[in-house]
């Protein structure tokens, strides 16, 4: 009851912005929030926030910071209850293939996220970067752990994310690790391979690597990604599809 009073309360200060905001989330969360300016904060793209006179900029980026480590917990214990029998490498890259930031991205964008940020942003997004809606998914769990704690954060990962966006016997099927597939290819019929990095762009928080894969010194496969080891993988898997190499 106190809460419920509370919440009314709150709500005659909302203005109508608050008010479409505080609605939109309750569609996307399945409560209202009781802490407005969490959400608020996760919306906060690092581009647009303000810098206060100590030199700090406000943004959502440690809510960010939580999210990521409160949904990596949720995935892995969701898995390890569901699949008691798999070993460590099978929960981890299936794991990977649901908390990536492509994945986080798509969800993010069917979740109604865009829409949500640009009422916030008013309309000032950064379309330079690709995984912002993933990134502030990450962040709005950040949110939702620190505004309804763990429990209520976990059945919102589990109802809303997980089981609606995420056909996990179609992950198993098709998750493979291209790199080890290359690599054990190469091993059966003594072929030398090598993955060069040619280059390291971006801020330190947004990098994007490029790294080429050589067979017996010819490049077949060129991969980017956000990290040394993604950007590997996408360089095996376009290198798997030239050899029409079969999983």
């Amino acid at each position: 009851m106190k809460i419920l009073r509370l919440l009314r309360f709150q709500e005659l200060t909302y203005n109508q912005k608050e008010k479409r905001l505080a609605a939109s989330i309750k569609l996307i969360v399945g409560s209202k929030p009781l802490n407005l300016s969490l959400y608020k904060l996760a919306l906060k793209h690092v581009s647009v926030a303000k810098e206060t006179k100590s030199g700090i900029k406000i943004s959502n980026e440690r809510l960010e910071y939580l999210g990521d480590a409160v949904l990596g917990t949720v995935v892995a214990e969701y898995l390890f209850m569901k699949f008691p029998y798999r070993d460590e490498g099978f929960l981890t890259e299936t794991r990977s293939r649901i908390v990536n930031r492509e994945a986080l991205n798509a969800v993010g964008q069917k979740m109604g996220l865009p829409k949500l940020v640009e009422a916030e942003m008013e309309g000032k997004i950064p379309f330079s970067f690709k995984s912002l809606y993933g990134d502030m998914l990450e962040a709005l769990i950040g949110a939702i752990y620190l505004d309804r704690g763990y429990g209520f954060c976990k059945k919102f990962i589990y109802k809303r994310l997980i089981i609606p966006y995420f056909d996990l016997d179609d992950i198993i099927k098709t998750t493979a690790n291209f790199k080890s597939k290359i690599i054990e290819w190469s091993q059966k019929d003594n072929k030398e391979i090598d993955f060069v990095l040619k280059s390291v762009s971006g801020s330190q928080r947004f990098k994007e690597f490029v790294i080429e894969l050589n067979i017996d010194g010819e490049t077949v496969g060129e991969g980017k990604g956000p990290t040394k080891k993604k950007a590997e993988q996408e360089a095996a898997r376009m290198a798997c599809e030239k050899l029409q190499l079969v999983f």
